[in-house]
């Protein structure tokens, strides 16, 4: 077990060590130099020329958008006024006792206790207003970040906050997870879903003691990538390895003017 904990720690640093290796390589492509701005706890993994921030994804399949204890959602001011959406997961994580041990004795009644909490954090995402709400933060951190750029085939491809939420929910359909399997328990997640394919989940993660309730949201990243793309079309070509969609044609690249 020692072995297996230590090889998903290595993993974890290549992971950020990507991120970060993915994140020079755009501010370089951009004109930057490589003591570029950046603040990766507020999401900004890129600050341009002009002042605004980035999120820069790669990765080959699934990005971590959050990983939350509780102490997150009772001090952001953004998730207590996110029309019940934070104290609802307040809510799903204090089902689960302090101790990963007595939560291990009967998991199936804490999963039981927390069924009707996500189906109400469900139901409240259907709303499109605070579904939009829920992915500013999640993915904007409430509006500090402008752009998501996304690394994809080796291109940089640069997409406006706005157009993200818009297209985004506009285009998903809010649900809970279905039990396919006798050992599993119905809605578990919230599933984000396209064509009836999972675009990201939100659950409780009780994995292990080092995991423990925490709520953890993921996007997969093929799926998000092809929704865009299928809405978004005839990109602005900034230079070879960088892609510009949507209404952020109109502002990223100015910086010249300035």
């Amino acid at each position: 077990m020692n072995k297996r904990k230590a090889m998903s720690s290595d993993k974890a640093r290549e992971v950020r060590q990507k991120g970060h290796d993915d994140a020079l390589e755009f501010a370089l492509s951009i004109g930057l130099k490589s003591d570029y701005k950046n603040d990766v706890k507020a999401k900004k993994d890129v600050i341009d020329p002009s002042g605004d921030a980035h999120s820069v994804k790669s990765g080959k399949k699934r990005w971590q958008i959050f990983l939350y204890h509780k102490s997150r959602f009772e001090e952001d001011p953004a998730f207590q006024t996110m029309n019940g959406i934070g104290q609802l997961l307040i809510k799903c994580l204090e089902i689960f006792p302090d101790n990963y041990e007595t939560y291990k004795l009967n998991k199936q009644d804490y999963k039981n206790r927390l069924q009707r909490f996500m189906i109400a954090i469900k139901d409240k995402l259907n709303e499109k207003r605070r579904l939009k709400s829920f992915l500013s933060k999640s993915l904007f951190n409430g509006g500090e970040v402008n752009y998501l750029t996304i690394k994809h085939n080796d291109k940089f491809h640069v997409f406006l906050n706005n157009d993200i939420i818009e297209c985004l929910a506009d285009n998903l359909s809010i649900e809970n997870s279905v039990a396919r399997k006798s050992n599993e328990t119905s809605n578990q997640k919230v599933l984000f879903k396209f064509n009836n394919h999972n675009v990201g989940e939100l659950e409780i993660r009780n994995s292990s003691p080092n995991h423990y309730r925490e709520v953890l949201f993921v996007m997969n990243k093929l799926k998000v990538v092809d929704l865009l793309f299928s809405f978004f079309k005839n990109p602005k070509v900034f230079n070879k390895n960088v892609y510009v969609y949507g209404n952020a044609k109109r502002k990223f690249g100015n910086w010249t003017k300035l």
